[in-house]
């Protein structure tokens, strides 16, 4: 399935690659962009994506079912094999094993200190500040003094599968 999407490594490879990154940068967080039902999948091709997604744990995903694009290789070359009934099941369950894996690896931060960039006004609640940490990963809590661009220290104290909650304990050195 690599080959036929035109991907120059191997699982072997990637999976060394994943194990090097995590143990030279324990912290990282890696994301990941997923087709299903690509021409050809078949379901042990789907499966191997699921245990892959198993061995990484992304923290982030964006999954998509495969469509054809006019102009591209595949499109030319070859067919849209896969019934679109049997794409949207793979697609969901790629993505519910995708949001088991967001929220595994935002319950890791729960009880630590971390810093954060305050970025923006929480869609979800105008009392809040949004900010992200160095992984990318969102934190919500209350704005009191703070301002946007500051970075602050949060406890975190709670989490989704997309959001850490917390509170702030103080001012980052990075001010």
């Amino acid at each position: 399935m690599l080959e036929s999407m035109n991907i120059q490594h191997t699982r072997a490879e990637y999976k060394e690659l994943v194990d090097n990154i995590f143990r030279i940068i324990p912290e990282m967080s890696l994301s990941q962009d997923m087709i299903v039902g690509f021409c050809g999948e078949t379901e042990q091709d789907h499966q191997d994506t699921l245990d892959l997604m198993r061995y990484v744990k992304y923290d982030f995903g964006f999954m998509f079912a495969y469509s054809e694009r006019p102009g591209t290789l595949a499109a030319k070359k070859m067919p849209d094999d896969v019934p679109f009934a049997t794409k949207k099941r793979r697609l969901q369950e790629i993505i519910d094993l995708q949001q088991e894996h967001a929220l595994y690896r935002t319950q890791q931060h729960l009880g630590k200190i971390e810093e954060f960039l305050i970025e923006g006004t929480s869609k979800k609640n105008p009392n809040e500040w949004k900010a992200r940490n160095t992984q990318n990963t969102v934190a919500v809590f209350p704005k009191e003094n703070y301002k946007l661009g500051e970075f602050v220290m949060i406890k975190i104290e709670d989490c989704t599968s997309a959001t850490l909650k917390g509170t702030v304990i103080g001012y980052s050195d990075n001010n």
